[in-house]
């Protein structure tokens, strides 16, 4: 049995990608959790693990060297442990590159946009006056966020999983595509990606994954307007 990961969490669609991954591949790791809301992430100490003031990171007590490692960005995160284990990452190289190119539109196009599509529906409206602006980005976010659900469904078309086997890529998709009432998406108007995310969902150790930090997590809607103007400068750097 390896040694406890130290794993560096809050309850969001980046930190259960690698909780999701952890309980699938079956690795002991011990929560610390990394309150963002609050700023925590921006403390000397996480800086040290995570340079760009994100989470999760983990600390691995034993890397492929055999001395402890350090890894930000969820992307790197999953790759790491599907490597280091030989689990959710194909059986050569060519399926190795199939996923990995999965994981990256994910990294780069289905996180971000509906990152920013739910900023602008969730945040905006208490943060900034200006209507109009809101109202742009708000269309602008959901529409991109859009396009990429039907860019996964078309995927999902002749594929039970994302990347043909279940693997990292799926783990790394299915928190932010399990956000979509969040961001505004309407599943029922995307057939595959409905039917996969069921499948995925059905998953013990998915839902295993989802349920750690979940006592952590505030209704948007119940907080006031000073705790939303903090929670603002922690997470935007709003002043």
């Amino acid at each position: 049995m390896p040694n406890e990961i130290e794993l560096f969490f809050w309850a969001t669609p980046n930190g259960w990608k690698i909780t999701i991954a952890l309980e699938e591949m079956q690795l002991p790791y011990n929560l610390n959790l990394v309150d963002i809301s609050k700023g925590d992430q921006f403390k000397p100490d996480f800086l040290k693990i995570s340079p760009n003031n994100r989470m999760p990171a983990i600390i691995d007590p034993d890397g492929f060297d055999g001395k402890p490692i350090s890894i930000f960005e969820s992307g790197a995160i999953l790759q790491y442990l599907a490597r280091k284990y030989g689990k959710f990452y194909g059986n050569n190289e060519r399926e190795h590159v199939l996923i990995d190119q999965w994981l990256f539109w994910q990294m780069a196009g289905l996180g971000p946009m509906a990152g920013q599509a739910s900023h602008y529906r969730n945040y905006a409206p208490n943060l900034v006056d200006d209507q109009k602006l809101i109202e742009y980005g708000r269309n602008r976010y959901f529409n991109e966020t859009k396009r990429l659900y039907g860019v996964l469904d078309r995927q999902l078309a002749n594929n039970e999983f994302i990347a043909g086997k279940y693997s990292i890529a799926d783990m790394a998709c299915f928190p932010w595509i399990r956000a979509h009432e969040f961001v505004g998406q309407d599943l029922s108007e995307f057939k595959n990606l409905l039917r996969w995310y069921d499948v995925v969902n059905a998953r013990p150790a998915v839902q295993k994954g989802l349920a750690v930090g979940k006592e952590t997590r505030r209704d948007q809607k119940s907080l006031s307007k000073e705790e939303i103007e903090e929670q603002a400068r922690n997470l935007f750097g709003k002043k």
